[in-house]
């Protein structure tokens, strides 16, 4: 999921990434594009606030399934060159709507989530919230404090933060990661995305190897 201020590229490549099948037959060249359109158009329009035009769909499509023709030269000039990489396991991922909470009572809720724990990721999407943060009894307590709110808690997670040199281009940093780690049979619950860091969620087993494995594409 991502902040809603993206372009549809962005959404798109993200959605494509996060759904395993699509990816893999996109990579094989044989997904019929406007049908694709036609089916993730509902997500894009949720995560973006606004309708989108099909066609636009489409292009964002074909562009994303373009850049796997230059998949040898993104490996000689790895997208992760120069990365930095921080890896935190005992995740707890937390979702809650708009509907379920005001902007007042979000407020309220974070400003006591600052005073009690300072390493978070928040991130507000067009129609919900999401937090991460250390999976610990007085986090769960504050949060579970807050009687508007009917909590989605999702368990067993760790986190892998990446942040890109200012000057290098981050726009195919989660695709790349996703290749990587799916061919190694890993696979991403969930990508997040700030002004300065890009934040993949995964299962806390394989956290270890996934990290690894991203060191060595930084080494490379």
């Amino acid at each position: 999921m991502r902040l809603a201020n993206l372009s549809v590229p962005d959404v798109v490549r993200e959605i494509i990434t996060r759904n395993r099948s699509i990816y893999d037959c996109m990579k094989m060249d044989v997904i019929n594009y406007t049908a694709l359109a036609v089916k993730i158009q509902p997500e894009v329009e949720r995560l973006l606030g606004n309708p989108i035009n099909l066609n636009t769909i489409v292009v964002a499509i074909k562009r994303y399934a373009d850049s796997f023709e230059i998949k040898e030269d993104v490996k000689e000039q790895t997208v992760l060159k120069n990365a930095r990489l921080s890896l935190t396991d005992g995740i707890l991922d937390v979702s809650f709507s708009l509907d379920e909470i005001g902007e007042k009572e979000t407020m309220n809720l974070m400003n006591k989530f600052s005073e009690l724990k300072s390493d978070y990721e928040f991130f507000r999407l067009t129609d919900s919230f999401r937090l991460l943060t250390e999976d610990l009894v007085d986090v769960r307590q504050l949060i579970e404090s807050f009687p508007g709110v009917k909590n989605f808690f999702n368990t067993g997670l760790a986190k892998i933060k990446i942040r890109i040199p200012q000057d290098q281009n981050r726009s195919d940093v989660v695709s790349y990661v996703a290749e990587i780690l799916h061919g190694n049979g890993i696979e991403l619950i969930n990508a997040y995305f700030s002004q300065d860091d890009i934040v993949i969620v995964l299962n806390e087993k394989d956290a270890s190897r996934a990290y690894e494995l991203l060191r060595a594409e930084i080494s490379r």
